[in-house]
């Protein structure tokens, strides 16, 4: 994440302002809920979780056991378990 320098950017007596509370730190700004993106939106990595997860149910019921698609995988066991009750509810 980049910076941008407030004196660029905010006017004289907002800057001014916000003197009163923060001077000279780094100070974090978060979007407005609205403008934020939901995990994944930007990337593939919601796809591959999900086809990653789909591919370890699949071969659940095909009887691969939980240690094994654990050990696969590099997921704890539970976590194999969280994912199996998931898929088992979207199917």
């Amino acid at each position: 994440m980049s910076y941008i320098k407030a004196v660029e950017v905010l006017p004289e007596e907002l800057l001014d302002l916000i003197q009163k509370y923060v001077e000279g730190e780094y100070i974090y700004i978060p979007k407005k809920k609205c403008n934020r993106k939901l995990w994944g939106e930007t990337t593939n990595s919601k796809k591959e979780t999900y086809s990653r997860n789909l591919e370890i149910y699949k071969k659940y019921k095909s009887g691969i056991s939980t240690k094994v698609l654990s050990q696969k995988y590099c997921l704890s066991i539970k976590s194999i378990q969280r994912i199996i009750l998931i898929m088992k509810r979207k199917n």
